[in-house]
């Protein structure tokens, strides 16, 4: 890997203060758990050594073909699964007729373990392992969960999963599969990350959890990568994202911002971050004039478990998404998104779980409000509809829609989903 690993420093998005690699763990030592950091890298040298045409050249696989934009040393340690390349499909008229929005289907559900939490647990697994850890630990709704126990098989390294005892029997399933140890924690996600955070402090393991390891951007951001690759380094105009803890939002905008930096796109497009109405923090705070430490938490109820959060830990990246891109966020209900997922598998053959399903609701949302706005916008699938099967199999949502009563919806007279490729 030719990598310009010593050539960048972490900047807290708090207090502002720099530090180099060495300095510091994972996050801010002055703000502590509230001081996310920023990896920022020495952009001109990169300009200038490193341009968009050396990708065509680029032998790594994967996501591991940005590499110079990755906070890692060698890829001694880069797990040996395949994580990214996922395709970017072009659906034709899944709005409908009259709606004058190009939709493109980025489906992360073809990841390894079936989520796009792969691309930042591939870089925890060789983070840790570089940094000498022995046991990485998480606290997770599921797929962060499934993601690092996947690859830590791969590598035989020891990890440790803080789990809510209500996750989805198929993520726990999976994980056990994997060999991973499973501690399930009475509540939801903010009580895990809590655990997981002591048990961490306790035994000094490796923490991969969102929000506390700011490192875990610099995986996730890849995806904004292959979106522009994929599409020429054409930028959509709205991107939309499901947004629980706020991390995957927030390191889209961070690969973009990476991409500007070098010159390799010339403008950031609107960044629509998608929540469920029953786990909202975001919303209410992008909608109110208080600051998010003075927005209420309230105790997440959405069916949308993998985006059950009361309290988004990547919160400070989140916001920053959709203020500096003039995005916004948005919120669907628990049936919008249960009818998207459905919409989405029956047209597109792309099997989304619910809160990556809520992406879909999002856009399916802002196509209503905005019917005759010609533009292209790219749908974040951010996870398989086999990792929580639930909402297909029963009616939940106060009332399932025609798909899952049984009575499917009228198919659109439409051409087969035509894959975009780098």
């Amino acid at each position: 890997m030719k990598n310009s690993y010593k050539a960048y420093a972490l900047q807290c998005l708090v207090c502002d203060r720099q530090y180099q690699p060495h300095e510091v763990s994972y996050f801010c030592p002055h703000c502590k758990g509230e001081g996310a950091l920023d990896v920022l890298y020495d952009y001109p040298t990169l300009k200038r050594e490193w341009p968009r045409a050396a990708l065509a050249h680029q032998q790594a696989r994967g996501m591991w073909r940005y590499d110079r934009l990755m906070p890692l040393s060698s890829t001694q340690y880069v797990p040996p699964l395949l994580v990214g390349n996922t395709p970017l499909y072009a659906p034709a008229n899944l709005l409908g007729e009259g709606s004058a929005i190009k939709v493109l289907i980025k489906d992360e559900s073809r990841q390894p373990t079936g989520s796009l939490k792969d691309r930042a647990s591939a870089l925890a697994v060789a983070h840790a392992l570089q940094s000498g850890a022995r046991t990485v630990a998480v606290a997770s709704t599921g797929n962060a969960a499934s993601a690092l126990a996947g690859m830590s098989a791969s590598m035989g390294l020891h990890n440790v999963i803080y789990l809510p005892r209500t996750a989805p029997r198929e993520k726990r399933a999976q994980m056990l599969g994997y060999g991973a140890e499973i501690v399930l924690v009475d509540g939801q996600y903010d009580e895990a990350f809590e655990q997981c955070l002591a048990g961490c402090q306790a035994h000094g393991w490796y923490n991969r959890t969102t929000g506390i390891n700011s490192y875990m951007s610099e995986g996730k951001k890849t995806v904004a990568f292959e979106i522009c690759e994929q599409l020429h380094w054409q930028v959509p105009d709205l991107i939309f994202v499901p947004v629980g803890n706020g991390c995957i939002l927030g390191s889209v905008y961070k690969g973009l911002f990476d991409l500007l930096q070098l010159g390799w796109i010339d403008r950031m497009p609107r960044l629509i971050g998608v929540q469920a109405e029953h786990s909202n923090f975001m919303y209410r705070a992008w909608r109110s004039d208080r600051s998010m430490a003075r927005t209420a938490r309230i105790a997440p109820t959405s069916l949308a478990s993998s985006i059950n959060v009361a309290l988004p830990r990547d919160r400070l990246k989140a916001m920053r998404a959709v203020t500096a891109s003039n995005g916004e966020f948005m919120c669907v209900s628990d049936q919008d998104i249960v009818t998207a997922a459905s919409r989405l598998a029956s047209r597109t053959g792309v099997f989304a779980e619910a809160g990556a399903a809520s992406a879909f609701a999002g856009l399916i949302k802002y196509a209503q409000a905005h019917p005759d706005t010609a533009q292209t916008a790219v749908v974040l699938i951010t996870g398989s509809g086999l990792k929580d099967t639930s909402i297909f199999l029963s009616g939940s949502a106060g009332g399932p829609p025609g798909a899952l009563a049984g009575q499917l919806p009228a198919p659109l007279n439409t051409a087969p989903s035509q894959g975009i490729s780098a």
